[in-house]
């Protein structure tokens, strides 16, 4: 149930995390183990180590019913990037988005005499979880629901979503139409780290359009203020189901927790089980900054270079998440080509990073890339340097 650092999602922190494999801490390291939850599927991720910190069925597909409002807003804001969409476009409300009403659904309650602007349908979508504002984005976007949905699913082939398949922009219940807590978790943390202007939107309390007043159904925005998003979902196939991420100050630095729940039982479970999983993230485990990026991790000798020495690191920063207490008990050897020829060409590997614990478990490998060419030195400092070389 609970696998903390024998699985990564190496998928979350591009490209760092493809190269950072964790392993099992040892039984003598006491493994934090997670709280009870009452919640069909869940997962606890720290997203600025990318590691997993407990997870319950966290492949299983399931109902994901509002939360597909994450793939239509990540969809939305690429358009508003790539310039297709401008934030004070109006949109012109269809009579299919009008017909949420009859859904059975949360709406913002626009109606075809209304135009919309694009950030008001975006607040309407992720602050009143509107349906119709959900339809009327879809269609702004791609020209219909239909070629928007074909656009949500393209999206996560591309990302390898496996347990995901979208029939619909709203979430409402349809045969063939699933998720799983990795996967929800997965198009969340790209919304937080490919569209920050977006994901401020998710910390909003309310919104009024209309003159209609809604709040955000995000308890925990009213709980803890370090907690700044994300989305609520609702469908009596679903249950009650909460993603929520929040931000506090640790020992190396900003941290970022991001909990995923389905399947609870109320408004208040979501809510409660939610905090839970993130205050024992906080209170059970530490992460921890190894290097900053561009550090330099060694200065080695080069062969036959127009410069002598090379200084090595690893691609990125980089950080661990580990049982609380034990960061500074880490260790880090470097393993290396020798000898290191020249000609080398900037973020070539080299060599690994090994981190461990004191006891010698080892928790990560990392790749050893150069960090600055060392271009082919000329005719005679080439000709001494294989000398010399053949000599030893």
């Amino acid at each position: 149930m609970n696998r903390p650092l024998s699985r990564t999602l190496s998928r979350f922190l591009a490209p760092l995390l493809a190269a950072l494999l964790a392993t099992a801490l040892p039984a003598a390291a006491q493994v934090p183990q997670p709280p009870e939850v009452a919640a069909r599927q869940y997962l606890l991720i720290d997203l600025t180590s990318g590691q997993v910190l407990a997870e319950r069925d966290a492949d299983a597909r399931a109902e994901p019913a509002s939360l597909t409002k994450l793939m239509t807003a990540y969809l939305v804001a690429n358009a508003l990037r790539d310039g297709k969409l401008a934030l004070e476009q109006a949109v012109p409300v269809s009579e299919r988005a009008w017909a949420e009403r009859r859904g059975g659904g949360s709406l913002m309650f626009i109606d075809p005499k209304m135009t919309p602007k694009v950030s008001e349908l975006l607040r309407g979508m992720i602050v009143q979880s509107g349906n119709d504002a959900s339809v009327a984005l879809a269609e702004a976007t791609a020209g219909s629901v239909d070629a928007f949905v074909a656009m949500m699913n393209r999206q996560a082939q591309a990302w390898g979503l496996k347990n995901t398949q979208f029939r619909n922009v709203t979430g409402l219940t349809e045969s063939g139409h699933y998720s799983s807590a990795r996967d929800v978790a997965f198009v969340a943390a790209k919304v937080i780290q490919e569209h920050p202007e977006l994901h401020a939107l998710y910390a909003l309390r309310e919104y009024t359009f209309n003159n209609i007043r809604q709040a955000n159904r995000n308890l925990l925005l009213g709980r803890d203020p370090t907690v700044d998003g994300m989305k609520t979902g609702f469908t009596e196939a679903a249950g009650w189901c909460l993603v929520a991420t929040a931000q506090r100050e640790g020992p190396g630095g900003k941290r970022r927790l991001l909990s995923v729940v389905l399947g609870t039982a109320s408004a208040e479970a979501r809510a409660a089980e939610s905090l839970k999983l993130l205050n024992w993230g906080w209170m059970a485990w530490d992460t921890v900054r190894l290097f900053e990026p561009g550090q330099t991790v060694a200065t080695v000798p080069v062969w036959q270079g127009a410069q002598r020495e090379a200084k090595l690191g690893v691609p990125g920063g980089v950080f661990v998440t580990v049982p609380r207490g034990e960061g500074g008990r880490l260790t880090t050897t470097v393993e290396r080509t020798d000898p290191l020829l020249a000609p080398l060409v900037q973020e070539q590997r080299v060599g690994s990073v090994k981190i461990a614990t004191a006891g010698g478990t080892e928790l990560a490998t990392l790749p050893l890339v150069v960090l600055e060419p060392v271009p082919l030195a000329g005719f005679f400092r080439r000709t001494w340097d294989s000398l010399r070389l053949w000599i030893q």
